[in-house]
């Protein structure tokens, strides 16, 4: 037996034993004195037992006791030497998908685009989107994301390296995504710790608070007669358009917002600064370990929203005029369908909301298990061991398929949900739906503690909704920012690899800097100047183009269904293959052509619209992600040796280092970490441990 790279272990087969015991390291075991000490370090090589075959096989004994349930079978190795963390079990997995694809795209982004674009309209566009899209890519995503074991900036370029920019482009839309995510958290926070602030009442329940203005009226949902009256009076004292206490609370004492950005950003709002510094770092605390320190989380992120989202529901459809608003939900407005804005908006909210495109996927994706035995390992020293065949644990489409309708039907929960409580509203206040509120991105916080208002015991049930929006974004953010720093590791893993904690906490405090802008006056303004333009609209819509494209053409749709049945043994049907070639580039391209024809610019609500310097910078943000694709691939073109033929054909060749398969290998290896894969259990698997305990070899031999 040799171990390369440590030692040579000469034994006699007349003298061998069971106490022959090597270190993968080279180094003996101590005879009565235990194992000889050696310092963790992470920079040491892997070493490997190899062997003949058809020879006499050593026996491979792991070490008992604690250690020994800390194995490296744990962590699986790519094929670069870096070793990767797994999931526990397939069930860990599923909830992480919903975890990260249902969040606050769903019960917070959903309804304020559909109330936006014209309710029934804006659906239609969504399931189009959704069956021809949405849950093809999303399949497409966590299975590439498997085999290939990468993130989202490694993935596209290992497919076609002239496209690596697309990885780069998914990056800066996940960069520019998880600094604004955030701040929705921060205005959640704000909520939760201000409910508690005049008990026993609410304080977007009155108009008597120092951030009220003469417009602030408070209706009666009991007394119509009272509303006329106080309506008729009010317009009389004030102006024609009354405004609500939630709405005042919202703008003037959470937001402290101005006019407009061009009367610029304004102050700092100092108490939602504290708020967003308290969220980046409950995210923070949450990733520190790896996602292998939140799969428990995740069952119980991924479940309470939607326990408080279905009693809130109970309650929501039986408000006097809920029924016009879910009237107005599902009634398709015909006009709309004539605006690019309303296909952007609802074909990216599906990307948005299956975190399509974004590296997430993919990045939860490659933490599923590889590497199996062909045959089941028994411990029989002569049986012949397969190491280099792959294997995806538990991915079907039928994962896919389920993780995609509980988030769609959370999207149209809580379309259910808001467009009840907006019939309320117009209800009590004797308006259309179409007026009764400035449609924004807080539409959210403007409908739902509004609701709260109404059912018994008001404050506790504030906290515990502003706890379920925390709980669903911190969930969606954290994801995101795994999938961030996954694929940056991924690119550069030498360097970040054994830094990733420190690295991720440097990030963090990176972005939180970034987030600042957003937190003062007219913070609101460059928010939805973010939303709409850096990680949605025109950029994830490229994105998801060029990445769907690498996958379905240049590497071959065909060639992918063969992966898919590699590792699965169930080959995609021929829906699927005529989705990830046909139907998905087809209505992406469709959909952006037509909007860049009808482009609109972004306005804030229903009226205010941004001067140009502001739409300009918009168009920045999605350009700093868009151009990387033709960006790269005109410095590959400069920078790749050989004739432009060759740089072509090389630049659309797949390089992809697992699917070069040995076939008849004369001489086996195993590596340290692959001595616990073969030993343990599947279920034992733990995600994240980067450390390498010690392993150790028993060789046996017969005569």
């Amino acid at each position: 037996m040799t171990t390369p790279g440590s030692s040579t272990a000469q034994t006699n087969p007349a003298k061998a034993d069971n106490k022959n015991t090597f270190y993968f390291s080279g180094k003996k075991r101590k005879e009565g004195t235990g194992f000889e000490d050696e310092d963790e370090d992470e920079n040491h090589d892997d070493h490997f037992i190899e062997f003949k075959v058809g020879q006499n096989i050593p026996q491979i004994i792991l070490p008992d006791g604690e250690e020994a349930g800390k194995g490296g079978g744990g962590d699986t190795e790519g094929e670069d030497g870096h070793e990767r963390g797994q999931w526990g079990n397939k069930w860990d997995f599923l909830f992480s998908c919903i975890s990260v694809s249902v969040g606050l795209g769903n019960v917070w982004r959903f309804p304020y685009l559909c109330y936006k674009n014209g309710g029934g309209a804006f659906l239609l566009v969504y399931f189009i989107a959704m069956i021809f899209c949405g849950i093809p890519i999303f399949f497409q995503e966590v299975a590439i994301g498997q085999y290939l074991g990468s993130g989202g900036m490694t993935l596209v370029a290992q497919l076609c390296p002239m496209l690596k920019g697309v990885g780069m482009a998914t990056m800066i839309v996940v960069f520019f995504l998880d600094i604004y995510y955030c701040v929705i958290i921060a205005w959640t926070f704000f909520y939760l710790i201000a409910s508690f602030t005049a008990i026993p009442d609410l304080p977007w329940d009155t108009c008597e608070g120092w951030w009220n203005t003469p417009n602030c009226f408070r209706a009666s949902p009991d007394n119509m007669t009272f509303n006329d009256i106080g309506i008729a009076n009010h317009s009389k004292t004030a102006t024609n358009r009354t405004t609500t206490p939630v709405e005042e609370f919202w703008e003037h004492r959470v937001l402290m917002q101005n006019a407009g950005l061009e009367h610029g950003l304004g102050g700092m709002q100092w108490e939602l600064v504290g708020t967003l510094f308290l969220a980046w770092v409950l995210v923070y605390l949450i990733i520190w370990k790896g996602l292998h320190s939140s799969g428990k989380i995740i069952w119980f992120t991924a479940l309470f929203p939607y326990f408080v989202m279905f009693i809130l529901l109970a309650r929501a459809v039986t408000l006097d005029g809920a029924i016009d608003g879910l009237s107005y939900y599902v009634k398709v407005d015909w006009p709309k369908l004539l605006e690019g804005r309303t296909w952007i908006d609802g074909a990216t909210q599906i990307f948005f909301a299956y975190s399509v495109g974004m590296g997430a996927l993919p990045a939860l994706g490659s933490y599923n298990k590889f590497h199996h035995d062909c045959y089941k390992y028994d411990r029989n020293p002569l049986q012949p061991l397969c190491l280099d065949r792959l294997h995806m644990h538990g991915l079907h489409s039928r994962d896919a398929i389920i993780t995609c309708i509980v988030n769609t039907a959370t999207c149209l929960i809580a379309g259910v949900l808001v467009f009840s409580i907006l019939g309320y509203m117009a209800h009590i206040q004797e308006t259309t739906i179409d007026d009764v509120v400035n449609s924004g991105p807080g539409l959210v916080f403007l409908t739902y503690p509004d609701l709260v208002l109404n059912l018994p015991g008001s404050v506790a049930w504030a906290m515990i909704f502003f706890i379920m929006l925390l709980v669903l974004g911190v969930d969606s953010e954290f994801c995101n920012v795994e999938a961030l720093v996954t694929g940056i590791v991924d690119n550069w893993p030498d360097v970040l690899l054994k830094r990733r904690r420190l690295f991720t906490m440097g990030l963090c405090v990176f972005m939180f800097l970034l987030g600042l802008p957003m937190c003062t006056e007219g913070g609101v303004f460059l928010f939805q100047l973010m939303d709409f333009y850096s990680a949605s609209g025109m950029s994830l819509l490229w994105v998801c183009f060029f990445q769907t494209i690498a996958i379905g053409w240049f590497f071959g749709a065909e060639r992918f269904c063969d992966c898919v049945e590699e590792m699965t043994t169930h080959r995609p049907s021929k829906f699927w293959y005529l989705c990830w070639k046909y139907f998905a580039p087809a209505v992406m391209i469709t959909v952006f052509v037509f909007y860049v024809i009808s482009y609109q610019p972004v306005t804030y609500g229903k009226d205010y619209e941004y001067p140009k310097w502001a739409e300009i910078l918009g168009l920045c943000l999605s350009l700093s992600s868009m151009s990387c694709v033709p960006g790269y691939a005109l410095y590959y073109l400069i920078t790749h040796p050989g004739t432009f033929e060759e740089k072509m054909r090389d630049g659309f060749t797949p390089n992809i280092n697992r699917l070069k398969v040995k076939t008849n290998p004369q001489n086996l290896h195993v590596s340290e970490s692959g001595v616990g894969l073969l030993q343990r259990n599947n279920t034992e698997y733990e995600m994240g441990r980067l450390h390498r305990p010690e392993s150790f070899v028993t060789t046996t031999t017969t005569e």
